[in-house]
């Protein structure tokens, strides 16, 4: 069965990869790209048109979010797969993971620098490739999971090593479904409202910079609860907030 506390700890994780400054200031103009409706379209359409836009920016929107959730839940799986193979150490892989996840947390808080979580790869489209149509804005979502930068590789790196302390890899795999989760629906949100989400963004910049080092703090603290086998906390904290969902009869299947 999957603790609790690791299913909080990927939902959160996505939310804050969401916030993240190199994510959050750029999904607007994902959505403009993988649609072919940029903003400007969007504000010169009115009535039945622009309801028509925000539509086809919604549909591409999700065919986005299963792209990439797709690929995460593969690596969460491998990583659960791992994690099988090495399950009489398990508690000194977690122990060890905690570990890089502190150092993953210090990084995203500027305490030093790690050059390979800085180094952004992206997968360039072929040019006969049309974007607007959900099978394309499939792929590029796809693509976007391969993508490193210095506000996701941390975040992502610290989930895949939680996902490699599971049990199982549906487990693993599971995980990461949470963890997409986390990052889908925010991502939807601002889909489905395109025009008046990106207003709310732009205000908000300026804030994003915190948002990272709360981010730096959650993998910090994660970290420290796995190295010192105190999870538990969390776990217990779960049970309490989720006791009226009748949690454990919820994930006897699991």
């Amino acid at each position: 069965m999957i603790e609790i506390g690791f299913i909080i700890s990927a939902f959160v994780a996505g939310i804050v990869m969401f916030l993240a400054p190199c994510t959050l200031p750029m999904v607007p103009a994902y959505l403009g790209f993988i649609s072919g409706v940029s903003l400007k379209d969007l504000a010169e359409l009115e009535g039945l048109e622009r309801r028509k836009a925000q539509r086809k920016i919604f549909l591409n929107g999700v065919a986005f979010v299963l792209g990439f959730t797709l690929v995460f839940v593969a690596f969460g799986t491998l990583a659960g797969l791992f994690g099988q193979a090495l399950a009489p150490i398990r508690i000194w892989l977690a122990r060890v993971g905690g570990v890089f996840v502190i150092l993953f947390g210090l990084f995203m808080l500027g305490v030093f620098d790690l050059k390979f979580l800085r180094a952004e790869k992206r997968l360039k489209l072929p040019k006969f490739v049309n974007v607007g149509s959900p099978a394309t804005s499939f792929g590029i979502g796809s693509a976007f999971a391969f993508g490193w930068t210095p506000c996701v590789g941390p975040i992502l790196a610290s989930i895949l090593l939680l996902a490699s302390t599971s049990s199982t890899a549906f487990q693993g795999g599971f995980l990461l479904l949470i963890f997409s989760m986390g990052l889908a629906v925010p991502f939807l949100i601002v889909a489905g409202a395109t025009s008046y989400a990106s207003k709310f963004i732009e205000q908000g910049n300026k804030y994003l910079k915190y948002v990272t080092m709360l981010g730096g703090v959650f993998l910090i603290g994660l970290g420290f609860l796995l190295v010192t086998d105190n999870f538990g906390i969390l776990i217990q904290y779960g049970y309490e907030l989720f006791d009226f969902l009748n949690y454990d009869a919820l994930l006897d299947y699991l």
